[in-house]
């Protein structure tokens, strides 16, 4: 499964209450806060609903090896 990162890069003040939790549920709780989860299509679906309000990184996947 791919790792992205989640940057809030706009407020949450003056946001419906749906935006706001979304934010919470994703685990950012301040300006500039970084957050790195796993891209299930939950994730994505809250990601699309917020992306007004984050910068989304794509974290390359480091496999380790297989003994």
């Amino acid at each position: 499964m791919k790792t992205i990162k989640l940057t809030q890069v706009k407020s949450g003040i003056d946001r419906n209450e749906t935006a706001k939790r979304t934010l919470v549920a994703l685990g950012l709780r301040k300006l500039n806060g970084s957050v790195e989860v796993e891209a299930t299509p939950q994730i994505l679906g809250m990601v699309r609903r917020v992306n007004h309000l984050l910068k989304v990184e794509e974290i390359a996947a480091t496999e380790a090896p297989k003994a």
